[in-house]
Protein backbone atom coordinates (compact mmCIF):
# COMPACT_ATOMS: atom_id res chain seq x y z
CA UNK A 1 0.00 0.00 0.00
CA UNK A 2 1.80 3.60 -0.73
CA UNK A 3 1.09 6.36 1.50
CA UNK A 4 -1.13 9.53 -0.66
CA UNK A 5 0.93 12.21 -1.18
CA UNK A 6 -0.54 15.54 -1.63
CA UNK A 7 -1.08 16.54 -5.54
CA UNK A 8 2.25 18.56 -6.29
CA UNK A 9 1.47 21.90 -8.69
CA UNK A 10 5.45 23.89 -8.98
CA UNK A 11 4.03 27.60 -10.42
CA UNK A 12 6.77 29.57 -12.11
CA UNK A 13 6.81 32.52 -13.60
CA UNK A 14 4.89 31.68 -16.83
CA UNK A 15 3.93 27.98 -16.16
CA UNK A 16 2.34 25.45 -13.57
CA UNK A 17 4.58 22.23 -13.47
CA UNK A 18 1.84 18.96 -12.20
CA UNK A 19 1.58 15.67 -12.59
CA UNK A 20 0.31 13.95 -16.10
CA UNK A 21 -3.56 13.08 -16.31
CA UNK A 22 -5.79 11.19 -18.45
CA UNK A 23 -7.01 14.63 -19.96
CA UNK A 24 -3.50 15.67 -21.19
CA UNK A 25 -2.97 12.45 -24.07
CA UNK A 26 -4.08 15.16 -27.14
CA UNK A 27 -2.10 17.46 -26.06
CA UNK A 28 1.07 14.82 -25.19
CA UNK A 29 0.74 13.10 -28.95
CA UNK A 30 0.01 16.07 -30.97
CA UNK A 31 3.29 17.74 -29.18
CA UNK A 32 5.21 14.71 -29.29
CA UNK A 33 4.58 14.11 -32.83
CA UNK A 34 5.05 17.77 -33.94
CA UNK A 35 8.22 17.52 -32.20
CA UNK A 36 9.21 14.04 -33.54
CA UNK A 37 12.67 15.22 -35.94
CA UNK A 38 13.45 17.42 -33.04
CA UNK A 39 13.60 15.42 -30.15
CA UNK A 40 14.21 11.65 -32.02
CA UNK A 41 18.11 12.92 -32.08
CA UNK A 42 18.39 13.29 -28.06
CA UNK A 43 15.88 10.32 -27.41
CA UNK A 44 15.63 6.61 -26.72
CA UNK A 45 14.01 5.35 -30.02
CA UNK A 46 10.30 5.51 -29.93
CA UNK A 47 7.94 1.86 -29.62
CA UNK A 48 5.83 1.53 -32.20
CA UNK A 49 3.01 2.48 -30.05
CA UNK A 50 4.75 5.44 -28.56
CA UNK A 51 2.16 7.77 -29.63
CA UNK A 52 -1.07 5.76 -28.32
CA UNK A 53 -3.82 6.09 -25.98
CA UNK A 54 -2.88 3.14 -24.12
CA UNK A 55 1.18 3.97 -23.67
CA UNK A 56 0.21 7.29 -22.33
CA UNK A 57 -2.46 5.44 -20.03
CA UNK A 58 0.26 3.72 -18.85
CA UNK A 59 2.24 6.82 -18.39
CA UNK A 60 -0.09 8.65 -16.30
CA UNK A 61 -0.36 5.52 -14.06
CA UNK A 62 3.59 5.01 -13.88
CA UNK A 63 3.38 8.77 -12.90
CA UNK A 64 0.73 8.21 -9.74
CA UNK A 65 2.25 5.13 -8.50
CA UNK A 66 5.89 7.12 -9.00
CA UNK A 67 5.11 9.64 -6.87
CA UNK A 68 3.32 8.02 -4.52
CA UNK A 69 5.96 5.49 -3.64
CA UNK A 70 8.48 8.20 -3.10
CA UNK A 71 10.19 6.99 -6.57
CA UNK A 72 9.72 9.81 -9.07
CA UNK A 73 8.22 13.13 -9.72
CA UNK A 74 7.18 13.55 -12.98
CA UNK A 75 5.61 16.53 -14.15
CA UNK A 76 4.26 18.45 -17.21
CA UNK A 77 4.87 21.74 -18.18
CA UNK A 78 1.93 24.07 -18.70
CA UNK A 79 1.90 27.04 -20.21
CA UNK A 80 -0.80 29.53 -17.79
CA UNK A 81 -1.71 32.25 -20.41
CA UNK A 82 -3.82 29.35 -22.41
CA UNK A 83 -3.00 25.84 -20.81
CA UNK A 84 -0.92 24.44 -23.46
CA UNK A 85 1.18 21.99 -22.86
CA UNK A 86 4.78 22.61 -23.49
CA UNK A 87 7.09 19.66 -22.70
CA UNK A 88 7.97 17.63 -19.64
CA UNK A 89 10.88 17.36 -16.23
CA UNK A 90 10.93 14.14 -14.81
CA UNK A 91 12.88 13.91 -11.00
CA UNK A 92 13.55 9.57 -11.36
CA UNK A 93 15.32 7.61 -9.37
CA UNK A 94 14.90 9.28 -5.65
CA UNK A 95 17.34 7.82 -3.60
CA UNK A 96 16.94 7.96 0.27
CA UNK A 97 19.21 7.70 3.36
CA UNK A 98 23.16 8.56 2.90
CA UNK A 99 22.43 9.98 -1.08
CA UNK A 100 19.75 11.86 -0.39
CA UNK A 101 19.89 12.13 -4.37
CA UNK A 102 18.07 11.95 -7.70
CA UNK A 103 18.12 12.12 -11.62
CA UNK A 104 16.58 14.64 -14.01
CA UNK A 105 15.31 14.41 -17.34
CA UNK A 106 13.41 16.51 -19.49
CA UNK A 107 11.93 17.58 -23.10
CA UNK A 108 10.20 20.30 -24.53
CA UNK A 109 8.46 20.42 -27.85
CA UNK A 110 10.09 22.05 -30.22
CA UNK A 111 7.43 25.09 -30.85
CA UNK A 112 8.67 26.33 -27.58
CA UNK A 113 12.17 25.45 -27.86
CA UNK A 114 14.64 28.50 -27.39
CA UNK A 115 12.33 30.53 -25.30
CA UNK A 116 13.48 29.83 -21.73
CA UNK A 117 10.47 27.78 -20.46
CA UNK A 118 12.76 24.72 -19.56
CA UNK A 119 15.37 26.93 -17.74
CA UNK A 120 12.60 28.71 -15.76
CA UNK A 121 10.67 25.24 -15.24
CA UNK A 122 14.47 23.48 -14.35
CA UNK A 123 15.59 26.36 -11.55
CA UNK A 124 11.88 25.64 -9.92
CA UNK A 125 12.11 21.91 -10.03
CA UNK A 126 15.46 21.97 -8.31
CA UNK A 127 14.60 24.49 -5.74
CA UNK A 128 11.64 22.36 -5.24
CA UNK A 129 13.84 19.16 -5.26
CA UNK A 130 16.36 21.01 -2.62
CA UNK A 131 13.76 22.43 -0.14
CA UNK A 132 10.21 20.29 -0.18
CA UNK A 133 11.83 17.08 -1.25
CA UNK A 134 14.81 17.69 1.14
CA UNK A 135 17.35 16.07 -1.55
CA UNK A 136 21.17 17.25 -1.97
CA UNK A 137 22.32 15.86 -5.07
CA UNK A 138 20.84 16.28 -8.73
CA UNK A 139 21.91 14.55 -11.58
CA UNK A 140 21.54 14.92 -15.32
CA UNK A 141 22.82 13.53 -18.29
CA UNK A 142 23.27 14.56 -22.26
CA UNK A 143 24.56 14.34 -25.21
CA UNK A 144 27.68 16.42 -25.84
CA UNK A 145 27.21 17.65 -28.68
CA UNK A 146 23.83 18.70 -26.98
CA UNK A 147 24.70 22.29 -26.69
CA UNK A 148 21.69 23.44 -25.82
CA UNK A 149 20.67 21.08 -23.07
CA UNK A 150 24.55 21.32 -21.75
CA UNK A 151 23.22 25.25 -21.28
CA UNK A 152 20.60 24.65 -19.67
CA UNK A 153 22.17 22.68 -16.99
CA UNK A 154 24.96 25.34 -16.91
CA UNK A 155 22.63 28.38 -16.20
CA UNK A 156 20.58 26.20 -13.60
CA UNK A 157 24.00 25.83 -11.49
CA UNK A 158 24.83 22.83 -12.99
CA UNK A 159 28.62 21.81 -12.87
CA UNK A 160 30.04 19.29 -15.26
CA UNK A 161 31.60 15.92 -13.90
CA UNK A 162 32.81 13.82 -16.61
CA UNK A 163 31.86 11.42 -19.47
CA UNK A 164 29.67 8.46 -18.95
CA UNK A 165 30.85 5.67 -21.56
CA UNK A 166 28.05 4.02 -23.40
CA UNK A 167 25.54 5.30 -21.07
CA UNK A 168 22.26 5.20 -23.15
CA UNK A 169 20.17 3.48 -26.28
CA UNK A 170 19.51 6.95 -28.12
CA UNK A 171 17.83 7.09 -31.05
CA UNK A 172 19.07 3.10 -31.84
CA UNK A 173 22.42 3.24 -30.02
CA UNK A 174 24.50 3.05 -27.50
CA UNK A 175 25.56 6.44 -27.00
CA UNK A 176 28.06 8.74 -24.22
CA UNK A 177 26.68 11.18 -22.36
CA UNK A 178 28.43 14.10 -20.28
CA UNK A 179 27.48 13.93 -16.67
CA UNK A 180 26.38 17.14 -14.68
CA UNK A 181 25.42 17.81 -11.07
CA UNK A 182 23.71 20.05 -9.08
CA UNK A 183 24.75 20.19 -5.27
CA UNK A 184 22.51 21.81 -2.76
CA UNK A 185 24.49 24.51 -0.91
CA UNK A 186 24.30 23.84 2.92
CA UNK A 187 25.53 20.04 2.41
CA UNK A 188 28.42 19.92 1.68
CA UNK A 189 31.11 18.66 3.97
CA UNK A 190 30.76 17.29 7.14
CA UNK A 191 27.06 16.54 8.12
CA UNK A 192 27.43 16.26 12.06
CA UNK A 193 26.06 12.99 12.48
CA UNK A 194 28.82 10.10 13.03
Amino acid sequence: MFLRRPRVRIETERMTLRLPQHGDFRAWADLRAASRAFLTPWEPAWTPDHLGRRAFTNRVYWAQRAWSAGTALPLFLIRRADAALLGAVTVDNIRRGPAQAATIGYWIGAPHARQGYMTEALRAVIHHCFTVLDLSRLESACLPENAASRGVLEKCGYKYEGVAQSYLQINGRWRNHVLYANLRGDRRGRTGIG
